[in-house]
């Protein structure tokens, strides 16, 4: 039986070429999700106009009463769902923000697609821009409160099989290390772990701390730094869809970064195989998913 949860506020959106076919991006989230949302999290979703417009064409979500309409794009539907991030009132505050973006869609860089994240990730909530990252989400939120697995999802969370990568700018490297310590027996079930530059030469030194000097020298394979290329060699695998799935992205959204054009595309790389990949961009958010992530773990184990 679930627990009586929190009702999120989740903002929606989604780029048009999720939107209107019956398998779209959109649909697979809402029909996959159906259960979690409808019966285990209720939560208030405010919906920007045109995407509502689709749910209304195809179906999705018919009759559930928490919907709230937002403006169209155009008509500064975006722009309002920034402000409802940072809003002090918890009554119109969002908790989340899931917008399934295309990277193609010049839409995906307009300035409050931008302000958008960058805002979630200042104040430490979840933005989620992949139907894998969404879906986990809503998944994990659900088994929060004591919901039974989605077990379409089993295979996903069966980690010997699973990457994932480990990127912190600067201000954040302590931060990961803290993090990646005090989840460490999680992320050493991964099949797989990389880091760019410093960042992997770190965890590994931690490894080594913890499962001794030879057993975990390699522990995460490092790529280049970020400034060098680290980014875009990541972003290969998940392209590949070789082995890394997950990103964890410690991001510091104060300070000016030289190599920006390839942080957006680590992003735009996990946007491009959306039912595959997922990024994590802030250390809140991070810690409340390694927590939930090892709860799912072991319920698949159980």
């Amino acid at each position: 039986m679930s627990a009586t949860p929190h009702q999120f506020r989740i903002g929606l959106a989604t780029s048009r070429t999720h939107q209107d076919a019956p398998n779209s991006v959109l649909a697979r989230l809402l029909n996959g999700s159906r259960i979690a949302i409808e019966q285990h999290l209720q939560p208030q979703l405010i919906v920007v106009g045109r995407t509502l417009d689709a749910m209304d064409h195809l179906g999705l979500l018919k009759n559930y009463p928490h919907i709230e309409r937002f403006p169209y794009g155009r008509h500064g539907g975006l722009m309002k769902l920034v402000s409802r991030v940072v809003d002090t009132d918890p009554a119109r505050r969002l908790d989340a923000v899931m917008y399934l973006m295309d990277p193609v869609d010049p839409s995906s860089i307009f300035p409050e697609a931008v302000a958008l994240k960058r805002q979630c990730v200042i104040h430490g909530k979840p933005f989620l821009s992949t139907l894998a990252g969404a879906r986990e989400w809503l998944e994990l939120e659900s088994i929060a409160i004591g919901a039974a697995p989605n077990p379409e999802l089993d295979e996903t969370f069966d980690l010997k099989n699973e990457g994932i990568a480990m990127i912190a700018h600067d201000a954040m490297k302590g931060r990961m290390l803290e993090i990646a310590e005090r989840h460490f027996d999680l992320l050493d079930q991964f099949g797989f772990r990389c880091a760019t530059g410093t960042t992997g030469s770190l965890l590994n030194k931690l490894a080594q701390k913890i499962k001794g000097e030879e057993a975990g020298r390699n522990w995460v394979k490092p790529y280049l730094s970020g400034p060098m290329g680290g980014d875009a060699q990541i972003a290969e695998l998940i392209l590949d869809r070789d082995q890394c799935r997950r990103v964890l992205f410690l991001e510091d959204p104060h300070v000016a970064r030289q190599h920006e054009a390839d942080i957006q595309l680590l992003e735009r790389a996990a946007r491009t195989v959306t039912d595959y990949a997922l990024c994590i961009s802030n250390e809140n958010c991070g810690e409340r998913w390694l927590d939930l992530l090892q709860k799912r773990v072991a319920l698949r184990a159980a």
